[in-house]
This record gives structure tokens, sequence and C-alpha cells, in this order.
């Protein structure tokens, strides 16, 4: 099935986070999508509810749903076991 255009506001694209003190090639690195922080910024930082976060992605409530569980895996994964997140365009 073909992938919808989805709807971002700002380009997060470039940015990296990783543990303090630690040198970056001796780290795992956690790949986070564009879309999946937009997601984040949605629900948690606009506390928007899901329907209405959708609405601006212009995607589903079921997908917007999928994108942030998975985004909120990373970046957990990224904090407690000191991994590089790394934000990146999809494709």
């Amino acid at each position: 099935r073909k992938r919808k255009r989805r709807n971002i506001d700002t380009d997060h694209s470039h940015l990296s986070f990783k543990p303090c003190g630690l040198r970056r090639d001796t780290l795992e690195t956690v790949i986070i999508y564009e879309d999946e922080i937009e997601a984040i910024r949605l629900a948690d930082l606009e506390s928007l509810y899901q329907q209405a976060c959708a609405d601006k992605m212009h995607i589903s409530r079921t997908t917007f749903s999928r994108l942030v569980e998975s985004a909120r895996k990373k970046i957990a994964d990224a904090l407690l076991n000191k991994k590089v997140l790394e934000v990146e365009k999809r494709g």
C-alpha cells in the first residue's frame, strides 16, 4: 500500500542526542524518524488528543497511535540504555 504524505510542521531531521561524557563512536544508535518526533511533539508537548494530532498530520488515528508508541519505545531505549538518538527522514 502506498504511504500517505504526512504533514510535519518543523524539519526535525539532522538532530541527534547522546549521553554526556561518552564518545559517540562507542555508543549504539537508535534511529527515530521525523514523523515519529512530530507525533511526540503533538501528543506530549502540545497535549493534543490523538484524533486532533492525526488530523494535523493527515493520517488515521490508528496510524498516529502506532507512531507515538514506536517513538516512545525508541526514546526510552536511548535514554535508559545510553544510546545515541538520531532523527532522520524516512526513505
